[in-house]
């Protein structure tokens, strides 16, 4: 049976799970179930938007370092040689070496996003597609681009964001889901998204920020990125957060031969450049593993550091059990707080755009202790005001 090829009737939706086959045509809906009372989340909005020049970034996800010499150099390397056609041969060795999978198991991306873009116009013919939020938007925003009619499965905020499989609908042809997750910063356990996995069933699982989670004695304890198992398993990757290569472009898709080729066949010829693919090799080197779990373990001691500071505020809630290189807070009046901020100096992401969040909620990156101090007096003097 091929991944797409299920009967999906239509049947009871448990869980939190707003109803989108019925909906408006257009790429976002005016409203959804579990959204009556505001208007739809613009799924076009990212952390990009709220930079601006002369303001602090806590709203953008991306290390701010630049790449070591083992990184940068074979990056640079390239650019003499660019009248050649790019040849992903030895990059997608290289990944498939760090993940112990064979070459035919990796599919190199121009980022991750063009990895959600593929996924949504290879996989016409499933039925029932199922984007589990809050989480990054792009997923969602590529499936309705592509004519899909999308569900929405909300996780309880007041449950820590916590995944429960089973308030995802049992004919979901096409499930997606982040770990750890962009915005709620929470990671959940893998036997729980493994759970998601079933014949006939697409289970998309973008581990985007999988590098941020690790320490150097686990590594990173809940990715599914060796897992050559389960069914109908798509894992997506970025290289572009902890090595700072947003503006490069460059990410990859793990995952069964027979699926991939579904993927390539609708990626552009040369959709990833030569220096790109250099970074996809340096990055998967021991060399890059064992500094990506270094800088892991020194970000969740900054991220400690922040969370704490966050403790001291009255009124602020930091969400669920961050685990990544951002956290979620709940505060009153979120929106004043934001432009507050940002008249300040500052730039943090705005929650309302993720769809089962709302005006309470705002992103904030993570970065280093003198930075976090100096954001926290401002931050508390606008809450004091």
């Amino acid at each position: 049976m091929a991944y797409a090829d299920i009967d999906c009737p239509a049947g009871h939706l448990p869980g939190r799970i707003a109803d989108m086959r019925d909906q408006p045509s257009g790429p976002y809906p005016v409203a959804v179930a579990e959204r009556t009372a505001t208007e739809e989340p613009d799924l076009a909005h990212h952390g990009d938007s709220e930079v601006g020049a002369g303001l602090i970034d806590l709203a953008v996800n991306v290390r701010q370092a630049p790449p070591p010499a083992w990184l940068a150099d074979p990056i640079a390397a390239t650019l003499t040689d660019l009248a050649r056609y790019p040849d992903p041969t030895a990059a997608r060795a290289a990944v498939a070496a760090r993940h112990r999978r064979h070459p035919d198991e990796v599919l190199l991306t121009a980022g991750a996003a063009e990895g959600f873009v593929l996924i949504a116009q290879a996989l016409r013919g499933v039925r029932r597609p199922v984007v589990v939020h809050p989480q990054f938007t792009e997923p969602e925003a590529a499936l309705r681009a592509a004519g899909h009619p999308v569900e929405r499965v909300l996780l309880d905020p007041d449950d820590g964001f916590r995944l429960d499989p089973s308030v995802v609908p049992v004919d979901a042809d096409l499930v997606m889901i982040g770990n750890p997750t962009n915005p709620t910063s929470v990671l959940h356990p893998a036997r729980t998204v493994a759970a998601l996995a079933r014949p006939g069933r697409i289970l998309v699982v973008d581990e985007a920020f999988a590098d941020t989670t690790g320490d150097a004695h686990t590594g990173e304890p809940e990715s599914l990125a060796q897992r050559r198992d389960l069914p109908g398993l798509l894992v997506l990757r970025s290289l572009t957060k902890t090595w700072g290569l947003a503006g490069l472009r460059i990410g990859y898709l793990l995952g069964a031969p027979e699926l991939l080729s579904r993927l390539a066949a609708v990626q552009p010829l040369w959709a990833v450049s030569t220096p790109a693919l250099a970074a996809a090799a340096a990055c998967a080197t021991p060399v890059a593993v064992e500094a990506e779990r270094a800088i892991a373990a020194d970000l969740a001691a900054d991220r400690d550091h922040l969370v704490a500071r966050l403790a001291d505020l009255p009124g602020v809630r930091v969400a669920g059990r961050p685990a990544s290189a951002f956290v979620l807070l709940h505060l009153p009046d979120a929106s004043r707080v934001r432009e507050a901020l940002r008249d300040r100096g500052w730039a943090v992401r705005r929650g309302d755009t993720f769809p089962g969040l709302g005006p309470d909620w705002l992103r904030v990156a993570v970065r280093d202790r003198d930075t976090t101090d100096a954001f926290i007096e401002v931050l508390r003097e606008i809450m004091e005001a």
